[in-house]
């Protein structure tokens, strides 16, 4: 029991042990009565002609069955693992590391948050991924346009990405119908979330219930709620909207912008990076995943004040259409220019560098050759060997844990309790 509660001190286990307990004294003390009233009167009857007798015996199953109902749902992620193999202690021992695992919050979309995630959920439980809702392309776009509701698309892989759930359950929300008048292209977990929108009433708490159906180690945020949109005014001149339709244009971006520019901060979001010991941006597209979450005042204020470890992740490699000719420098520079300096301390790029196939239009990022101002670059091999393009879950965890262990303590210390910290955070 003491074990149990340790590794899961969030799960009201005494109390779900109590109240089966208490179930089982009335349960005891109805079927005494019942009993005595059959072998001539043992013990004295009680008032109402048998009614208190049968109404112990109802009330004491009901509290047995409510008890045990809710502890087998309390204990589900550890049995669950149990019943196909794994070893309990080695779980157990999983389950209570995780628990005490630094609080992280991790900010950006597309394909690159939620490789971030897939590596950071191996140590700890106490992950935050706040998410762009700037999406406007594919089945995401589809639904946003037609239904009004935020883009799912983001918001399933990173559900996806820290599930614990069946392997089962992880494919069929990546599904997507190949057929279908209206569905082909759709993603069995985009029209999950957004017909648990419909049932529960908001897209936030679709995205809760979700995260509890996959069972997954964090939280999924997003950064506001506004339905927003994503602009760039290009090197021409032009102005472009659409996340989507900037890539395509063929032309190098100048800056971007969100309308409505003061969307307001998801309030969870906000606390989540004050709370933080760790705040992680990147990787994924500089201009179209991870600038949108900063563009929103309140997320970029958070940040700003956070006393975190504050840690920016560069992409291995340029993106065609959206960083085409960048540097390291030049993405940090980027950043800098849209929402200020100071607002991360590290930078972690790839050292283990190949050339790219031309075809791929992609060109591999190389470490800076020399300092980058206020910065300290951490170059390191975090890509993926089997597909260059992207960085390996295990490998980018370990270089930030690593960081993390090596400045807890000490970096911009803050001996205020968390709550004291989402306060002065204005939440």
């Amino acid at each position: 029991m003491k074990l149990v509660k340790l590794l899961y001190p969030g799960m009201r286990i005494k109390r779900y042990l109590a109240l089966s307990l208490l179930g089982l004294l009335l349960l005891a003390t109805g079927v005494a009565y019942l009993l005595s009233a059959l072998a001539g009167g043992v013990l004295p009857r009680l008032p109402g002609n048998g009614v208190l007798e049968a109404s112990l015996l109802v009330v004491g199953m009901a509290l047995v069955g409510i008890g045990l109902w809710r502890l087998a749902i309390a204990l589900g992620p550890l049995w669950r693992p149990a019943l196909h193999g794994n070893n309990i202690a080695e779980i157990i021992y999983q389950r209570r590391h995780l628990e005490s695992g630094p609080r992280i919050v991790a900010i950006g979309g597309g394909t690159g948050l939620p490789t971030l995630l897939r590596g950071l959920k191996e140590h700890s439980s106490n992950i935050t991924a706040i998410v762009t809702v700037a999406d406007d392309g594919g089945s995401s776009g589809r639904l946003r346009r037609e239904l009004g509701v935020l883009p799912p698309g983001d918001f399933r892989n990173c559900l996806v990405a820290l599930a614990d759930a069946e392997p089962l359950v992880t494919r069929l929300f990546q599904y997507r119908f190949s057929k279908g008048s209206g569905l082909e292209g759709h993603s069995f977990g985009n029209l999950f979330i957004v017909a648990m929108s419909g049932v529960t009433g908001s897209f936030e708490k679709a995205v809760y219930e979700s995260s509890r159906v996959l069972a997954i180690r964090g939280h999924v945020l997003p950064s506001t709620l506004a339905s927003v949109t994503l602009y760039a005014q290009m090197e021409g001149g032009s102005v472009i909207f659409g996340e989507s339709s900037i890539t395509g244009s063929g032309q190098r971006v100048r800056r971007v912008y969100i309308e409505p520019a003061r969307a307001e901060a998801y309030p969870e979001a906000v606390r989540a990076i004050a709370e933080a010991h760790m705040v992680v941006i990147g990787p994924g597209s500089l201009y179209t995943s991870i600038l949108p979450n900063l563009l929103v005042e309140g997320v970029r204020q958070a940040v700003a004040e956070s006393r975190a470890v504050k840690v920016y992740v560069c992409n291995v490699s340029t993106q065609p259409g959206e960083t085409d000719g960048y540097t390291v420098a030049d993405h940090v520079e980027a950043l800098r220019q849209h929402v200020g300096r100071g607002l991360f301390d590290y930078v972690v790029v790839n050292a283990n560098v190949a050339e790219l196939p031309r075809e791929w239009g992609n060109k591999a990022l190389y470490p800076p050759a020399g300092p980058i101002e206020g910065l300290q670059v951490l170059a390191a091999d975090v890509v993926n060997p089997q597909y260059r393009l992207r960085h390996d879950p295990e490998k980018l965890a370990q270089v930030l844990m690593s960081l993390y262990n090596s400045q807890k303590g000490k970096h911009r210390n803050d001996k205020r309790a968390p709550a004291e910290r989402a306060s002065a955070a204005g939440v």
